[in-house]
């Protein structure tokens, strides 16, 4: 049988709520000033966070990447090395040889907004820039991208060329066209991968010397380009265009293409740009010579290559010396054309190391493999 619980009545002796505790209750449902006050800044507050986060604002944000291992693979999931070489003897490595990145936001098509500069500037490891110094403002994504995909293809060339030299191979170095600009009239007459060997009847031998012969002709006129094309030697009659600063110009990207002994393959993912060319040049080397060049040390770097194995300046060294500390780097090899920014700036943990050539960058990586440092030059 179901029970019914019995609520218990009102004792007789309590007292029944007065007139003015039930105004008193009800005014205490109302807001008071410091309530509103409270309301109002929550709301300004969502308000602030809002137009923060669709405002963008002409800045570039450059923060540390991620370092990669040219001696390791890269990270497919296939196990795929960064460096691989055929048709010469390789030899096994020990540690790292890291090039670094960093990631800029901000540029075309990836704007920033208010909140994005606000963490940046608080962070000591980032840092804010105009954007119109890092990006020109008349170029588009895409054509950022194609330009830091062929800087990175020209950088792989010479470091490839710099390493074979330095195991005494033979490179022989050409001056090819690497891509055409949207003004070119060029376009349907020049290809990419074109040698060109003389212009206006002139043997040419270096991108200095196009620039030259160029200057001989007015914009506009024709000039007669000397290319190799498949093995086979082209004269073309190609119309100059207006170049930066009122020069001569083809409207041509211009690189370098080498006769190599061997194929060397490197796999840099996505990235771009021609800051990695001194860490794979160092990488191909040690490949391609017996015993560990690192020695088990992890080493990291930046710094352009040249066909002659200059070493160039880079931007974002600041970032880059933050994700090779991050990344377990001990060593840093930073260009000497760089040595005023990485002053002050040096993470604890990191040792660096000046460098202004390949030979000095292979300097400084035997020294750190010996444990004989003391002598090489820091910034």
């Amino acid at each position: 049988m179901k029970t019914i619980k019995r609520i218990p009545e009102q004792a007789p002796d309590t007292e029944l709520p007065t007139r003015a505790e039930l105004l008193d209750g009800e005014s205490r449902g109302t807001l008071t000033r410091g309530n509103k006050a409270v309301l109002a800044a929550f709301f300004l507050f969502l308000v602030v966070i809002v137009v923060g986060s669709v405002v963008h604002l002409p800045y570039a944000v450059m923060s540390p990447g991620p370092t990669q291992d040219t001696l390791g693979s890269s990270g497919d999931g296939k196990n795929t090395p960064i460096i691989s070489v055929t048709g010469l003897p390789t030899y096994p490595t020990d540690g790292a040889l890291r090039f670094t990145t960093v990631r800029v936001e901000g540029g075309p098509g990836y704007p920033v907004d208010a909140w994005d500069v606000l963490q940046a500037w608080i962070d000591p490891a980032r840092e804010v820039l105009p954007v119109d110094d890092v990006f020109d403002p008349q170029v588009t994504k895409e054509q950022v991208a194609e330009e830091n995909a062929i800087q990175m293809e020209g950088s792989q060339e010479e470091a490839t060329a710099v390493a074979l030299r330095a195991i005494g191979k033979n490179v022989p170095t050409h001056i090819a066209v690497a891509g055409l600009t949207d003004s070119s009239k060029a376009k349907d007459l020049l290809k990419v991968g074109d040698r060109i060997t003389a212009i206006g009847g002139e043997p040419i031998a270096s991108t200095l010397a196009v620039r030259d012969a160029l200057q001989k002709s007015r914009p506009g006129d024709t000039v007669s380009v000397t290319v190799t094309r498949g093995g086979k030697e082209q004269k073309l009659e190609v119309p100059t265009i207006v170049g930066q600063e009122g020069r001569t110009a083809l409207g041509v990207l211009l690189g370098l293409d080498h006769d190599f002994p061997a194929t060397v393959k490197i796999d840099a993912g996505a990235i771009g740009g021609p800051s990695a060319g001194l860490m794979f040049s160092l990488g191909i080397y040690d490949k391609l010579t017996p015993g560990p060049l690192a020695a088990g040390h992890q080493i990291a770097g930046t710094g352009t290559i040249d066909d002659e194995g200059k070493v160039g300046p880079i931007g974002g060294i600041r970032q880059k010396l933050a994700g090779a500390r991050a990344d377990g780097a001990q060593v840093f090899l930073a260009p000497a054309d760089n040595c005023d920014e990485v002053v002050g700036h040096v993470p604890d943990g990191l040792d660096v190391f000046k460098v202004g050539t390949f030979d000095d960058a292979r300097t400084a990586v035997e020294a750190v493999a010996k444990g004989r440092t003391g002598s090489l030059p820091r910034c």
